[in-house]
């Protein structure tokens, strides 16, 4: 596709802990990748040569269309500028996403100002997510839901979901024309030719069927042919780079990630799986840290609340523990609601809200990291970890070693201070024992004991 100084494909993550997860993805299967913080220079770019994958990490999930208009098309530009065949818009894989935040629909229009089509792969069955005829599933605690009966997305705090069909959620965000190719098309070798089907009938964006393995493949097969027909933007989660792996496989070792004594973590997260994973984290040895997230509304008084959270976690440290600060413990926690009247009353919109609080925890994270000299961190919460990262002064991320999947090890490269090891998790990523694995190490399942 490319001559081997250049990426085949660039891609840029509506959140970070997404954008890393595309990472893990390609760099796991044999696929060389590279994460920045902002649209790489030449030297940059030099640092980490002959890289398949070059993405950056943004924050557009909490952002608005006006804010997209202003930066998205900048951002775009410098990646296809990187000589990419195929540019990934990295969206959540539950379509975080609203009319007015996060949209979807308008970063499509700016991808596709210029014309064409772009395809929207979403489902990812590592990781639990199915589409079928269109519509969104999810795993579950209970089981695997539709998106917008799944426990967590409909209560979503900022976007919450009341509606699975992909194509019916993408439409309240934009006039593109939308359409998609099913599952049984793909399963029966006619993806090739539904697709060109309705993309002469004038569909803009195409929603892709992912179901399993079969489906998984003939999806990345039909974008590995669109992209050496012509550049192609492609919309959707990591199921665009588990597509594209599953169509044209390498030999790939991964490594899993080794024990450390301690780590510290912050917590922006409402999800159940996540306060699920506090909870076990504290019945085995870690220590959690309420932080009132009400306070990070006021310079005064989150400096008040900031130390207070720092000299615990630090007294933590030096008994040789490993803290947790969190700011929620699932969607029931009756703190969520008492953060949101105070942001009323304060007259702070939403978004702006978060952004204070991510920013805040992150650099309480920096100076607790400082302090105590450790060398692996994780940041929960994909929020949070937007924000949260660049308060640590971070500029390139590499995938290191498996701790779950969407959530690996990465080596992180920061501009004035030694590498340090990090851990982006998305609120619904990993399993119950995801805080302990990062600490002692995940147990590797019978496949990967031989390293594959």
């Amino acid at each position: 596709m490319t001559n081997p100084a250049t990426p085949a494909l660039a891609w840029y993550g509506d959140d970070f802990t997404g954008a890393a997860a595309v990472m893990e993805v390609l760099e796991f299967a044999g696929y060389p990748s590279v994460l920045f913080l902002d649209a790489p220079d030449a030297a940059a770019l030099a640092r980490f040569p002959d890289r398949f994958g070059i993405g950056v990490a943004g924050d557009a999930r909490s952002r608005s269309p006006d804010w997209m208009d202003a930066n998205l098309p900048g951002m775009f530009a410098a990646l296809r500028a990187t000589g990419a065949r195929i540019l990934h818009y990295k969206t959540c894989s539950t379509m975080d996403s609203a009319p007015g935040i996060g949209s979807i629909g308008r970063a499509a229009e700016i991808g596709l100002a210029d014309g064409g089509w772009a395809p929207m792969i979403l489902a990812a069955p590592a990781l639990g997510r199915w589409q079928a005829f269109g519509n969104l599933f999810a795993r579950a605690p209970q089981g695997v839901a539709r998106l917008d009966r799944h426990p967590t997305m409909r209560h979503h705090p900022v976007t919450p979901m009341d509606e699975a069909d992909v194509r019916r959620h993408i439409a309240r965000q934009t006039d593109l024309a939308i359409d998609m190719v099913d599952c049984v098309a793909l399963g029966a070798d006619q993806g090739a030719a539904r697709l060109a089907e309705v993309v002469a009938a004038g569909a803009r964006i195409v929603a892709i069927d992912v179901m399993d393995d079969t489906t998984l493949a003939a999806a990345g097969q039909l974008l590995w042919q669109a992209a050496e027909a012509a550049a192609l933007f492609v919309l959707g989660s990591q199921g665009v780079e588990y597509a594209l792996v599953a169509a044209r496989p390498r030999a790939a070792k991964v490594t899993l990630a080794d024990r450390v004594t301690q780590i510290v973590a912050i917590s922006g997260s409402a999800s159940p799986d996540t306060a699920r994973q506090i909870t076990l984290a504290e019945a085995q040895g870690f220590t959690g840290i309420r932080v009132d997230a009400r306070a990070a509304l006021d310079p005064r008084g989150w400096n008040a609340e900031a130390k207070r959270a720092t000299r615990l976690a630090l007294d933590v440290l030096a008994r040789g523990g490993s803290p947790i600060l969190f700011t929620a413990l699932g969607p029931d926690d009756p703190v969520l609601a008492s953060v949101a009247d105070a942001r009323t009353s304060a007259g702070i919109a939403a978004d702006d809200a978060n952004r204070q609080l991510s920013g805040a925890m992150g650099d309480m994270l920096a100076g607790i990291l400082r302090k105590a000299g450790l060398t692996r961190a994780v940041i929960a919460g994909g929020d949070t970890s937007s924000h949260a990262t660049r308060a640590l002064g971070i500029t390139a991320l590499i995938a290191k070693a498996r701790i779950a999947p969407g959530a690996p090890l990465l080596d992180a490269h920061r501009a004035d201070a030694a590498a340090m090891e990090l851990v982006l998790k998305g609120g619904q990523m990993g399993g119950p024992d995801f805080f302990i694995a990062t600490r002692d190490g995940p147990i590797a399942p019978a496949h990967a004991k031989d390293g594959t």
